[in-house]
Formats: C-alpha cells, structure tokens, sequence
C-alpha cells in the first residue's frame, strides 16, 4: 500500500500558495484543544494563523508542519513578523490594513528570514505588495465571487447590510426578505459545486474521497452563518464578502493576543515533511495536543487508520486531538478505539458556535 503523503502529494500540486489565510476558526480550535502551558503541540501548518495561535497559550514548543515550501514561507513570514514589527504594522504587512509601504517593512523583517523564505519572498515580492492575505489560491476564488458572482445577487449595500448587528429574528427576517432570492439560491450553489470549487479554489483531487453533494450542504451551512450565527462578529464571512475584516478579526491578529504570540513566537518550528513521515520518527508520548486541520479529507480510509494509530503512539495520556470534516467522514479505526474517546459536547457545543461555516463536522478526540 502506498503511504498516505504520497497519495496527496502524487495528486495534487504544492508548489503554489494554496491557502494564504487560515480558514478553520482558531478560537474553536484553542477551546477544543485546551493547551497548557508547557504543552508540545502539533500542527497542520496551512495558512499559518492557527500555528501562531497556540503560541498565545505558552506551549513548551509548536511544530508546524506542511508538504508545501509555500505554505511553510507563508507562516514563516507570518512568525518573523510578529518578532520585529509593530501590531499595526504586521496588520499592514501581511494585508489586513490598507498600506503602501509593505515592500518598506518587508526590509524590516527580512534579514530575519532563513534562507529560503528569503529568497522565496525576494522573488514574489509583488504578493507583498498586494497583500499575502490575498494571495492563495482559495483566496483568489473566494475574489471571483465577490467581485463577479456577487454583484450579480445583491447590491453592494444590501452586502453590506447583512453585517450589521441583529438579533436571531431579525438576522433570519432580514435573510428570507432581502438576502435569499433566486440569484442567490441558484448562482451560489453553482460556485460552490464539485466542479468550480475543485478547479478554482481547492484541487479537483482534493474530493477523491468526498461523498454525496457538495454544492446543497455548503449552501445550508452558509445560511446557518448567515442566521443562526452573527455575521457582525464573523471575520470569514466578512473576508468573503467584503474583501476585508470588517468588524472582526481572526484570533491571531486580534491586538490583545499580539504580544502573548509574540513572546513565544521562538517555540514555533517549521518543518517541511509530511504528516506521516514526521509522525512515523517521532518519539512515543511525545505531543500534547494535536491541530489537525481537515487532512483526512485528502487521504484514503487505509491511510486514515494509519494515522490514528501513529497519533494514537506519539501522543501522550490525556492527549487532544482537533479536526474537521467536510465532505469525508473520517474517524478512529474500531481497533484502537479504547484508546481515543470522542468528546462529543464539546465537540458538537463547538461546532455549534464556530465561525468557521463551511465545514459539517468537528471532533475533539482525547487519548486515554
């Protein structure tokens, strides 16, 4: 059987930046995972957002880890940041605040790049420029809604007026009387199919393993964040629709969590390998606390087992697990099952709250 990183590596292309943000909520995550202080905590690298976020709890050591070297320059640049700017000015580095000088404060944090994050960003100077935040792939897909789909749903202040503060019964009056129209029910659900959003946000290979319809359960879900949830306070949406955060900010870029990162921003270590192979070397009870992002997504049922059971080995008594499903439900093998008890309030108490729209299911798993 092949290992399960060259399943995803043999599928699909890591050489872009596929994610330049985060896009699971870091605060459901640091809830779910509970770190203490102390803690060595394991993270799927992504977009990098919620690597740092850990930082803010004072872990004994964060390892990220990420196939991709341009999603690991990504989050170095994110780390290096926080070491030599300002808040304010890591807010206009990275592209949260308007700027026209990100190529000048680049200087600033570049000599603190290693090698390769230095020459990769002296040669992709104009993502700088334009903002990093802006710069992946996902993120240029969710641009081709709000600047091409959306306008043609909805006009630019009915955009914005779904952000303005409500209660529940008015969110879901304003919803069924200005928001869900024809256009919205049907353009939407196209933009989100199998086929437009493996080929223009994610990996057409990344839905190897998806079951059932994509397209109807996203657009659920969305109307849930639109109505159950408050937009006023949900910086993904915000992001998508807008452009920019308007009334709220992800977890790492909040001002009062800028010095806690800062101050253990050394314990973050970068590795570029898999998640397998980092797991196959490392000590028995060895990691805290687990990030892992929604990667089973990307990787067969055989390969999951795989996993579980390394994580299973590496991870310590009373060890956390956190993960998201989308559209691949995976979970524990029967096998090992005494050893990972699923903490299923919390993990559906979270799910409930989470900022984080798109997906159909969290878990929080805790070794025994």
């Amino acid at each position: 059987m092949a290992q399960p990183e060259a399943e995803v590596a043999a599928r699909a292309d890591f050489s872009l930046i596929r994610y330049a943000q985060c896009w699971e909520d870091a605060d459901t995550v640091l809830a779910a995972l509970d770190v203490q202080p102390g803690d060595i905590c394991f993270s799927v690298g992504s977009g990098g957002e919620n690597s740092l976020s850990l930082l803010s709890r004072a872990p004994g050591k964060v390892i990220a880890v990420d196939l991709s070297l341009a999603q690991n320059a990504c989050l170095e640049f994110k780390a290096v940041g926080f070491k030599c700017l300002t808040h304010d000015a890591l807010l206009e580095l990275v592209g949260i605040r308007p700027s026209k000088r990100r190529l000048v404060l680049y200087q600033r944090v570049r000599d603190s790049l290693s090698d390769f994050a230095r020459s990769y960003w002296d040669t992709n100077s104009e993502v700088i420029e334009h903002g990093l935040i802006s710069a992946g792939k996902f993120e240029r897909y969710f641009t081709l809604f709000r600047q091409w789909l959306l306008p043609l749903i909805h006009s630019r202040s009915t955009v914005k007026a779904i952000f303005e503060p409500r209660t529940l019964v008015n969110r879901l009056s304003f919803y069924n009387d200005h928001w869900n129209n024809w256009r919205w029910r049907a353009l939407s659900k196209l933009f989100v199919s199998r086929f437009v959003l493996g080929r223009l946000g994610r990996d057409p290979r990344f839905f190897d393993y998806a079951e059932g319809e994509i397209a109807k359960p996203i657009f659920e879900r969305t109307k849930r964040a639109l109505t159950e949830l408050d937009p006023s306070s949900n910086p993904y949406l915000q992001w998508i629709a807008l452009g920019h955060y308007r009334d709220a900010l992800p977890h790492v870029w909040r001002e009062e969590n800028f010095d806690a990162i800062r101050k253990h921003v050394n314990r973050l270590e970068i590795e570029t390998i898999s998640v397998e192979s980092w797991l196959s070397r490392a000590s028995d009870g060895s990691v805290d606390r687990f990030n892992l992002s929604d990667i089973f997504e990307y990787i067969s049922p055989e390969g999951t087992d795989k996993l579980f059971r390394d994580i299973v080995r590496v991870g310590r008594r009373g060890s956390r697990l956190a993960y998201w499903n989308m559209q691949v439900p995976r979970r524990c093998p029967v096998d090992i099952a005494e050893r990972v008890r699923t903490l299923t309030d919390l993990s559906r108490c979270l799910y409930r709250q989470t900022n984080t729209f798109f997906y159909s299911a969290f878990f929080v798993d805790e070794l025994r």
